[in-house]
Order: C-alpha cells, then sequence, then structure tokens
C-alpha cells in the first residue's frame, strides 16, 4: 500500500484531487486503487505458492499481509478455494487424502477405488 507522502506526491504528480485520482482510475480498471493493489498481491501470492511451493502463511507476508487469517480469507473470495488447496490444484498435485480422515470420508474417497 501507498504509504501517505506516496500518495500524496503521486496526486500533486497527476495534478488531481484524491476522489478525482479515484474516479479516474475506478473508470480505467473496473476497481478501487484498493481493490486493484489487493487482487496484485493476491495474484503474486498465488504465483509464489503454485510456481516456487511457497506456503500460504510465507507467501502473504511476502506480499505484505499482516494476518494470515485475512490473507486467507480475501483469497478464498477472488479464487473461490483456500490457498492451499488452490496451490495444489495449480501445480497439479491434487491428490485425494488418505482414506479414514474426516475429508475423504465425506467424499466417498476409498483407496484403489
Amino acid at each position: 500500500m501507498l504509504s501517505d507522502s506516496s500518495r500524496h506526491a503521486l496526486i500533486s504528480h497527476v495534478n488531481m484531487s484524491t476522489s478525482s485520482l479515484h474516479e479516474h482510475f475506478r473508470a480505467a480498471t473496473g476497481m478501487t486503487p484498493l481493490q486493484y493493489q489487493k487482487t496484485l498481491r493476491l495474484g503474486e501470492a498465488r504465483g509464489l505458492m503454485a510456481v516456487d511451493s511457497f506456503d500460504a502463511s510465507t507467501a502473504a507476508h511476502t506480499v505484505g499481509y499482516a494476518s494470515p487469517t485475512q490473507f486467507s480469507r480475501e483469497y478464498r473470495r477472488q479464487y473461490g478455494e483456500s490457498p492451499y488447496r488452490d496451490a495444489r490444484q495449480l501445480r497439479g498435485t491434487a491428490t485425494p487424502t488418505p482414506e479414514g480422515s474426516a475429508v475423504s470420508a465425506r467424499r466417498g474417497w476409498r483407496a484403489g477405488g
């Protein structure tokens, strides 16, 4: 996120008020600056987990999230899956859970079947 001094420098540089900059930004991107930044950060974290095998907590911290819980909540909202499950699917390693676990029991998975 931009610091206050960086934000003021940007606003001064483009010679717009804060509200005008937000309005123009939204017209160009379809998002507020905060939504845009969140999308970029989540996308970067997704790449770190899928390509570089970062765990969700490390990826969250690397892209600037202080709270892994907040990161997971926003990630699920953006991509429809938990960071762990989505990264496994992106890496192509989505394998069934071992028989006997609560997840496999709910899904009806059986070894060798």
